[in-house]
């Protein structure tokens, strides 16, 4: 079974390293890219075409919204947001969100939604 390709996208370096660590232990993970930036993110996303996207809502530049409307839907991998804001709760379901972690969250948390996104990239192939 191949591995299920993912971008990491948040503009706290502290946050990205440990989402790194939590994805990168799991073995049905490839991390292909950690980016800083909304822009950053979407020259990555093109170019690597990711399965999944783990995402920070508010970030200078683009938003984590704006970022995803910037991506055409058929190429747009599934999302967990990730972000200390719970109000973009309801906004993260319309675009379809697979999942909305609130930091900070624990590895239990992080891991049933990574669960969650592999049964539905899975689903899909």
């Amino acid at each position: 079974m191949d591995k299920i390709t993912a971008i990491i996208v948040d503009d706290e370096p502290q946050a990205r390293e440990g989402v790194a660590l939590l994805a990168q232990a799991d073995p049905d993970i490839e991390v292909q890219a950690v980016c800083s930036n909304g822009v950053e993110a979407l020259d990555a996303i093109l170019e690597q075409r990711p399965q999944l996207l783990f995402l920070d809502i508010q970030m200078p530049q683009i938003s984590g919204f704006e970022l995803l409307n910037s991506i055409d839907a058929k190429l747009r991998p599934e999302v967990i947001f990730i972000t200390a804001y719970d109000e973009y709760t309801l906004k993260a379901f319309e675009v379809h969100a697979v999942d909305y972690l609130l930091k900070p969250f624990s590895d239990e948390r992080f891991y049933k939604a990574l669960s969650f996104a592999k049964a539905r990239i899975r689903q899909q192939q």
